[in-house]
């Protein structure tokens, strides 16, 4: 418990001031840009509008960064998908279906990408290392031929497909019972609780597989050395 409580306090100190501002850009920004500009624009426009800064953040973020990988990749697809999404005309509330059936789309990546055997988590992970430990990478990439490994990758992309599929269909849900306007409070909630449970679970099910595979391995070779004896 007190290391977790200390692994907070470091993330906060951290990572606090940029997830506030993420916050502001994500969800206050785009419902002040809807208020105002929906006297004077209309709904469908005024909701247009309010989509440019998040999708002005993540160019910039993407920008910054300066690095193309899997992460990066399914960032681009998801502001590509979100401008096709304001194409075609409709109700503001088609709009913000066409927006949130992104969502979906990315989801349905996830899983075709198991379906290929290619899955999505393992990607994921390999940039993460290869940005941030390097120094482990190819430990990493070496489990990538062990079932066991495998089964854990597949799974946890898997999880990741319908959890996002399932955050889709809860979005499209609220978005025909709220108005636009509320849909741009309750959206963001629902969609950083979605992520943040998935990335939570996440963490979870790697620390657990780790630790069974860690064990496997120990007893396997236990296994080998008492036969060799």
């Amino acid at each position: 418990m007190v290391d977790r409580l200390a692994a907070a306090k470091t993330f906060l100190r951290e990572r606090g001031a940029a997830v506030a501002l993420e916050l502001v850009v994500n969800f206050a920004l785009p419902l002040l840009v809807f208020d105002l500009a929906k006297p004077r624009l209309g709904e469908v426009r005024a909701l247009m509008a309010s989509s440019g800064p998040p999708i002005v953040w993540s160019l910039v973020e993407f920008a910054r960064k300066r690095r193309i990988d899997a992460l990066s990749l399914i960032v681009l697809a998801g502001i590509g998908l979100s401008l096709l999404a304001f194409l075609g005309g409709g109700s503001a509330k088609f709009l913000q279906l066409r927006e949130k059936l992104v969502t979906g789309l990315i989801g349905l990546g996830f899983l075709l990408s198991v379906a290929i055997r290619r899955p999505l988590i393992y990607e994921l992970a390999r940039a993460t290392l290869r940005r941030r430990n390097p120094d482990k990478l190819a430990e990493f990439e070496g489990w990538r031929d062990d079932a066991g490994f495998k089964r854990t990758m597949n799974f946890m992309t898997l999880v990741w497909g319908f959890g996002l599929l399932a955050d889709t269909a809860a979005g499209c849900a609220l978005i025909m019972v709220l108005t636009v306007h509320d849909y741009l409070i309750a959206g963001p909630i629902l969609g950083y609780g979605a992520l943040g449970s998935l990335s939570l679970w996440n963490f979870w099910y790697a620390r657990r597989a780790q630790r069974r595979g860690d064990a496997r391995r120990a007893a396997e070779a236990a296994a080998q050395e008492d036969a060799s004896g």
